[in-house]
């Protein structure tokens, strides 16, 4: 018998995907993805447990993917700190150590799974990222995104959850056959209105299969899926982090962003952006308050 919070994998797609069961009322059963940001219907009769053992061999080859992308992310973030050493210590003589403080800009993280976003904050935390994290329904986003901005302030919004595209609804580029681009597009759209400048605020907006040109049109400066495919739970959190760490003199390399993350550039995309990250002379023990390293995380 298989209940709610169930892990389970479909039949008839060959067992490609680990989902956990939402709500197991039948005929038909709803599903979330439990490494990827995907939102599916079932049949009863198509899903299958999950054992332990292949659960944890899976769950194995996504840490080691998930490793690798943290990896790639810290050898930029040292090309970057290498730069930001450089041009500080320009103005010193040569040979005096450059010291600086630096201002990462403040992110605010919706999203539509509230274990995804705690593991977000966590990966938020480990890079030294400030962040408001909050779970949010997809379909509320577009109502209460304002209330949000105006009360964190923020200069990176990551608007995430679970989407999924149904052929049964449409072809790929009617945005009905998603069953939650729409909101994404719309809270999107919200923000735009207030600040239409794409470097003052930078929106990342999607999820799996999710409808990237209408995302992007929208006003948001990285979006997913350019090719429908699925993305990975914390490509998000990347692509918001290469921004943060990038200076605000410098234009952002789309490519370099998208190496990072799992998915790739069938799973993410966007348009040319400025970094965000502000640094200041002289440094002193003062200055550290100045930079606002606590960061915060919200669950609710």
């Amino acid at each position: 018998m298989i209940v709610n919070g169930d892990l389970v994998t479909r039949k008839s797609y060959q067992h490609d995907i680990i989902f956990r069961v939402k709500s197991a009322d039948r005929p038909i059963v709803k599903l979330m993805g439990e490494h990827i940001r995907l939102e599916a219907d079932a049949p009863y009769e198509d899903l299958e447990k999950v054992s332990g053992s292949e659960y944890h061999r899976r769950k194995q080859q996504v840490d080691e993917q998930e490793a690798y992308s943290y990896r790639l992310f810290r050898q930029d973030y040292r090309l970057l700190k290498e730069k930001r050493d450089a041009e500080a210590g320009n103005g010193y003589q040569t040979g005096t150590e450059a010291k600086y403080f630096q201002i990462p800009p403040r992110i605010l993280h919706l999203d539509g799974d509230p274990l995804f976003l705690k593991k977000c904050i966590a990966l938020y935390e480990q890079l030294g990222l400030q962040v408001h994290g909050q779970y949010l329904h997809e379909k509320e986003m577009p109502h209460r995104i304002m209330d949000l901005v105006e009360k964190v302030h923020p200069q990176i919004v990551v608007l995430t959850g679970h989407d999924s595209y149904s052929k049964a609804k449409g072809t790929t580029r009617e945005l009905e056959a998603y069953r939650h681009s729409r909101y994404f597009v719309e809270a999107v759209r919200n923000i735009r209105r207030k600040y239409p400048n794409f470097d003052q605020l930078v929106i990342f907006a999607g999820a799996c299969q999710s409808h990237f040109e209408s995302i992007i049109k929208a006003g948001a400066n990285f979006a997913s899926s350019p090719a429908r495919v699925n993305i990975h739970a914390i490509d998000p959190v990347y692509v918001a982090a290469r921004i943060a760490y990038t200076s605000f003199m410098d234009h952002i390399n789309i490519w370099e962003v998208i190496r990072n993350t799992i998915s790739g550039e069938k799973g993410l995309g966007g348009v040319e952006t400025k970094g965000l990250l502000r640094i200041g002379i002289p440094y002193s023990e003062e200055a550290e308050e100045i930079e606002g390293t606590e960061e915060t995380g919200e669950n609710q």
